[in-house]
């Protein structure tokens, strides 16, 4: 498959007037997001995630169009993992709700590096050895199996390697300052709780890239499909964060969803040459998924959430 340069231009323009405006203007000033901007975004991103199938079918036909709408459905659908950790990430640090927009961008941008790399290391591989087919496959289970283990344990980010062997050389102060990375006191430059949060963001996207990238090349092998649904499903990721964290304790079936999502997609990935599935049946069946973890879990918890509104009415 050829991919025409206007297609890669184009995906360009896309990331980076979208940073500069997320940068320059809305993020500039420190403020909470409400429910209604948050919707606002998400609705914004989500439509140009799905337009941009439409160029891409216009430049490389209706197959590549459905592999780029089955990886956005997919790298979006995992987003909502990163989000739970994210949320873990902002209580345990204190993060001020004024604050996490601006940790959530430069997550993003972090993240959109580290995709990228993964991509190019992912795509040069397959292209050199046909079995990293079955290695990525062998990935996907393994996670898969990790989410359903995993259920509700305790994710401490104050634990995190990376982030202890930062502050073993670079001290870091306990007080928030703002949005600054750094702060001088006593003549000395300090870190603040702010680069910590990022440090620990930059570290678990790394984690989430190893997970999502072998996910979406069971969907495709085409670099420039795969960082397009990479880049649009991650656009949206910090409107998205603010548009569910008030419901994330009722999404008790999304691990699972997900779990299961992988497991098909790596079973697709162990069984090329035993059967191809057709992006048309890929498509349906990780919606479905993903949408009955999602409805599953809204109608699961709707008692608690009418109890718990009772009980504070009451009180």
């Amino acid at each position: 498959m050829e991919v025409p340069t206007i297609a890669w231009i184009s995906l360009v323009v896309v990331l980076v007037v979208v940073l500069a405006f997320d940068l320059l203007v809305f993020g500039r000033k420190p403020h909470e997001v409400s429910f209604k901007e948050a919707l606002t975004w998400s609705a914004i991103y989500i439509s140009m995630g799905v337009a941009y199938s439409i160029a891409i079918e216009r430049w490389l036909g209706s197959q590549a169009s459905g592999e780029y709408l089955a990886g956005f459905v997919i790298e979006k659908s995992l987003s909502i993992d990163n989000i739970f950790v994210f949320a873990v990430i902002f209580t345990a640090f204190g993060v001020p709700t004024i604050y996490r927009q601006r940790a959530l961008l430069w997550g993003v941008i972090g993240a959109l590096v580290l995709r990228f790399i993964f991509i190019l290391l992912g795509s040069t591989l397959l292209d050199s050895f046909a079995w990293m087919i079955y290695v990525f496959g062998a990935i996907l289970l393994i996670t898969a199996w990790r989410l359903i283990r995993s259920g509700d344990e305790h994710v401490d980010p104050a634990a995190n390697p990376v982030l202890r062997l930062l502050k073993r050389i670079w001290p870091m102060t306990e007080e928030w300052t703002g949005q600054k990375l750094t702060v001088k006191q006593s003549g000395k430059r300090l870190l603040t709780p702010m680069a910590g949060v990022l440090v620990v963001i930059i570290a678990t996207d790394i984690v989430f890239a190893v997970d999502s990238i072998p996910a979406i090349f069971a969907i495709t092998s085409e670099p420039f499909i795969v960082m397009a649904a990479n880049v649009f499903a991650l656009l949206g990721l910090r409107a998205l964060y603010f548009l569910l964290d008030g419901l994330l304790e009722r999404f008790i079936y999304i691990k699972p969803a997900l779990a299961l999502v992988l497991a098909f997609v790596g079973v697709k990935m162990l069984l090329l040459d035993v059967v191809k599935i057709p992006i048309s049946v890929s498509l349906p069946v990780v919606i479905i998924l993903i949408g009955g973890g999602i409805v599953l879990s809204l109608l699961k918890t709707r008692n608690n959430t009418a109890a718990t509104e009772e009980s504070d009415a009451q009180g």
